[in-house]
C-alpha cells in the first residue's frame, strides 16, 4: 500500500512538473514572428520584418523542446538568460523551393515567411536556420526577444475576421486547430465558401487516421473577403484582386497554386485560434500546394478537389513527401540520392531502418516490382519525389502519388498518426 501511495504521488508529481512546464516560461499568448527570406541560388539572408503579440496560445503546450520533423528549416527559442532551450519548431518555405529552380540561379527575391511561437514571460534568444537539400546549413540568424518591448505590435483584439466552427472538438490547448480561408471569394459568395469548406472538412475525416483520430480536431472556417471572384491564372493571362493574392504557374509550373503574400494570411486570422491552415481557391482550374507547417492551398471547384486538399494537407500537417516522379519535371532534382530524406514516406535507403523497414513482411524484395504489389502492399517502391530512379515509396499507390488512388497508404498513416500524438499527447 505504501509503494502504490508512494507510485501516486511519484506520478502526480510528474503529471504537475507536466503541465506547470509552459507556465514556467510561456504566456497564454502567441509570438508572432514575420521573416523575409531572401537571396539566390549562390547566397542566402534572414531578415527580421516584424514581431506581433496574439491575444492567446492555440499550440502545444508540452513536448515544447522537441521536433516531430526535422523539415527544411528550424527554429530554437532559448531562455536568454541561461542558454536552456524552451521551445523548438520545424517548417518548410516556398523560399527553399525556389532556390532549387534555374530562376534562382539568375535573380534574387524575397519571400514572406511567419512562424507562431508561445510567448515567452522573460527575454529570449530566437535562432533561425535554413537547411539545404544536403541538410547543410543554408542562412541562419539570432535576434532576442524581450516580452515588453512597446514596439511588439498588439494584434488580433479587434477587427477579427468573421468564421465559424464546423468541427469543435475541445478546447485549444487540448485539440489541434485548423483554420479553413476563403480566397477568391467575395463576400456575396461565403455561402458558397461554407459549402467548400465543409466538403473539405467531410473529405479530410474520411480518410485514416483522420477518421478515427477525429476528436483531436477543431475547424474553424474564415471568411475572408476577395475584391474579385476566382484567382489569377497568368497562363490565361487572368490576374485578380484577392485576399491573399494567389495564383497559378508557380515556378512556372501550371498547377502549382500558392501565394506569398503570407503575412496577409495571418492579418485575416489575427484573434482566431489556429495551427494550421487551408485556403480553398475559388476556381476550376486544377492545382494546389502544400508547405509544411505554412498551409495548403487548393482549388475547390475542380472535381478533384477532395482527394487534392487532403493530398495538399499531408504535405503541409503531416510533413509527407510527393510519392509521383513524371519526365522532365522541374524539380527532379530536390532529393539527392546520397542523403536520406526527412520525409517518412520516400527514402533514398541511405537510413532505411530510420522509416518503414520494420513494417517490411519477411521475404519482401527490395526493390518490390511494382507488378508484385498485390502480394506485397507495403514494399520499397521506385520512383518518388519526382525521380524515377534513386528514391523509394513504401506502397505502389497512395493518396500522395495519385487522385484516383481512395487512402493513404499504411507508412503515411503511421507518420500523421505520430504527428497527431505529438501535438494532443
Amino acid at each position: 500500500m505504501k509503494k502504490y501511495s508512494l507510485f501516486l504521488l511519484c506520478l502526480m508529481a510528474a503529471i504537475s512538473l507536466h503541465a506547470q512546464s509552459f507556465a514556467d516560461y510561456f504566456a497564454d499568448k502567441t509570438l508572432r514572428i514575420d521573416y523575409i527570406f531572401t537571396g539566390n541560388a549562390a547566397k542566402q539572408e534572414i531578415c527580421l520584418d516584424g514581431l506581433s503579440c496574439l491575444p492567446s496560445w492555440a499550440g502545444r503546450k508540452h513536448h515544447l523542446s522537441e521536433l516531430p520533423l526535422q523539415g527544411n528549416g528550424q527554429i530554437i527559442m532559448r531562455d536568454a538568460a541561461n542558454g536552456s532551450v524552451i521551445y523548438k519548431t520545424s517548417f518548410s518555405s516556398l523560399f527553399q523551393e525556389w532556390l532549387e529552380t534555374d530562376e534562382a540561379k539568375a535573380v534574387t527575391k524575397g519571400f514572406e515567411n511567419t512562424f507562431l511561437l508561445p510567448y515567452p514571460l522573460r527575454p529570449a534568444e530566437i535562432e533561425i536556420t535554413l537547411l539545404d537539400p544536403r541538410r547543410n546549413v543554408r542562412a541562419s540568424m539570432k535576434h532576442t526577444v524581450s516580452p515588453d518591448d512597446i514596439l511588439i505590435q498588439q494584434k488580433g483584439t479587434a477587427h477579427i475576421t468573421p468564421h465559424k466552427y464546423l468541427l469543435q472538438s475541445g478546447n485549444t490547448d487540448k485539440c489541434i486547430d485548423v483554420a479553413i480561408l476563403a480566397e477568391g471569394y467575395t463576400p456575396e459568395e461565403m455561402p458558397v465558401f461554407y459549402k467548400d469548406a465543409a466538403i473539405a472538412c467531410e473529405s479530410l475525416f474520411a480518410h485514416e487516421p483522420f477518421r478515427s483520430m477525429k476528436k483531436h480536431f477543431n475547424i474553424v472556417t474564415v471568411a475572408s473577403p476577395s475584391e474579385d471572384s476566382g484567382v489569377s491564372v497568368p497562363r490565361l493571362g487572368e490576374w485578380k484582386r484577392t485576399a491573399f493574392s494567389s495564383h497559378f504557374s508557380t515556378f512556372y509550373s501550371d498547377r502549382y497554386l500558392t501565394t506569398s503574400r503570407v503575412k496577409s494570411i495571418h492579418d485575416a486570422l489575427a484573434g482566431i485560434p489556429y495551427e494550421h491552415i487551408i485556403i480553398l481557391a475559388n476556381t476550376e482550374e486544377y492545382g494546389g500546394g502544400g508547405i509544411y507547417n505554412s498551409y495548403t492551398l487548393t482549388t475547390a471547384h475542380h472535381p478533384m478537389f477532395r482527394p487534392v486538399v487532403v493530398h495538399e494537407f499531408g504535405h503541409s500537417f503531416g510533413g509527407l513527401a510527393d510519392e509521383y516522379f513524371y519526365d522532365n519535371d522541374v524539380m527532379t532534382d530536390t532529393y539527392p540520392l546520397d542523403v536520406e530524406p526527412w520525409e517518412q514516406n520516400i527514402s533514398t535507403r541511405i537510413n532505411f531502418t530510420s522509416k518503414w523497414e520494420d513494417m517490411l513482411a519477411q521475404g519482401t524484395p527490395v526493390p518490390t516490382p511494382s507488378s508484385e504489389s498485390g502480394t506485397y502492399p507495403i514494399g520499397v517502391y521506385e520512383g518518388a519525389g519526382y525521380s524515377a530512379k534513386g528514391i523509394y515509396r513504401p506502397a505502389d499507390n497512395c493518396r500522395m502519388r495519385t487522385n484516383e488512388y481512395p487512402t493513404f497508404c499504411p507508412i503515411c498513416q503511421r507518420a500523421i498518426r505520430r504527428i497527431i500524438e505529438f501535438y494532443t499527447e
